[in-house]
């Protein structure tokens, strides 16, 4: 038998039980992750509302609607890759009661709160989802938080205020021993559009500097790509992402941003050739589902092309994607050999005696 290795190489990684755990839960068995996001509330509400128009029909979608879509959308293609994503409003609970998410699938929960305040720039201000909370995810025994936090570099006072929330959740979840996946996008503001020049100008360089000073405060970090096929040739993009892959502190993986289908295809392989350890991708995989007429049709979308796009996708990731634990200077066959001394527990968690004598923080 080789040499035994403390588990303090992999609590100096911050590789510890929960957050190990959590990564083994959410990610293929080769340290690879395909992850749906099915967390989206405004945007399917949008979505929803539009499709009705072109019906002729008014009216915002009751509580009710959006629960039923959502879970339909799980139960079609929710385990055919490694972990969803759902939020608590209407998702997580009524996945979980109705086991709309199997056992072996991993779950992560949303902590932000959907659509929240701007400042006199127009620029959001990241907060919590009302009544939630990273303790409240680690209670129902989910494997992983995410937060989005909406960044831009050269807006002070919301890269200041949302810098600080990703901190304060980071920390939490280091306090619960719970896996952290940070999502951040890039945004216009004063007076800009999302087709503004200015905003388009900047916008690889926002996702490249945000990576670069937010993405070690998480276990995981979800990019945006750096860059539009249709705007740059593949040169450009593959140098953007390798820049990407470069200044990220953890293992990354791509979100697909509402794109149509063959490009996110693309991009995910370009991402994976570039370092990028898998996918959360959303509505790139099912946002025509609320465009199908009457449920026959949606149905059919989903077990049809629906699994097929995340298939697909979930092939690419497995084949060209680098493991996580390679973004840790580790190899699979490390953990095998890894041991916790005699009496660890009494190090483990927030101090002898439990949490009504305990400090609050970690023993190790």
């Amino acid at each position: 038998m080789s040499s035994l290795m403390s588990v303090t190489r992999l609590f100096g990684l911050g590789l510890t039980p929960g957050k190990l755990r959590g990564l083994q839960r959410i990610s293929h068995p080769n340290g690879t992750l395909t992850m749906v996001a099915l967390d989206q509330n405004s945007s399917m509400i949008n979505m929803m509302q539009d499709a009705r128009k072109k019906k002729g029909q008014d009216g915002e979608p009751t509580y009710a609607e959006v629960v039923e879509a959502k879970l339909d959308l799980c139960r079609s293609f929710g385990a055919q890759g490694s972990a969803v994503l759902i939020d608590a409003y209407y998702g997580v609970a009524n996945f979980i009661m109705t086991g709309a998410i199997g056992r072996n699938t991993g779950l992560l929960v949303r902590v932000e709160k959907s659509g929240g305040e701007k400042n006199s720039h127009g620029a959001p201000m990241g907060a919590f989802e009302p009544g939630w909370g990273v303790a409240k995810i680690k209670m129902m025994g989910a494997d992983a938080v995410k937060l989005l936090a909406q960044f831009e570099p050269t807006e002070l006072d919301s890269a200041e205020h949302n810098f600080r929330f990703i901190q304060q959740v980071y920390e939490e979840c280091r306090k619960q021993d719970i896996l952290f996946l940070l999502e951040t996008i890039a945004f216009p503001f004063d007076g800009e559009k999302k087709d503004s020049a200015s905003f388009l100008d900047r916008k690889v360089e926002t996702v490249i500097e945000t990576a670069r000073q937010t993405s070690r405060f998480c276990d995981v970090y979800k990019a945006e790509f750096p860059g539009w096929l249709t705007k740059h040739s593949e040169s450009q993009l593959r140098d953007n992402l390798k820049q990407l892959n470069a200044v990220c502190e953890r293992p990354w993986v791509l979100l697909s941003a509402g794109v149509d289908f063959p490009d996110y295809k693309k991009q995910v392989e370009l991402a994976m050739d570039a370092g990028a350890s898998g996918v959360l991708g959303g509505r790139a995989f099912w946002k025509e589902y609320f465009l199908k007429d009457g449920h026959q049709a949606r149905d059919e979308f989903l077990a049809g092309e629906c699994v097929e796009r995340v298939r697909t996708i979930d092939s690419i990731v497995k084949a060209k994607a680098t493991p996580w634990f390679k973004r840790y200077g580790l190899a699979a066959e490390d953990f095998a050999q890894v041991r916790v001394a005699e009496n660890w527990h009494f190090r483990y968690g927030p101090g002898e005696g439990g949490p009504e004598t305990g400090t609050g923080e970690w023993g190790y």
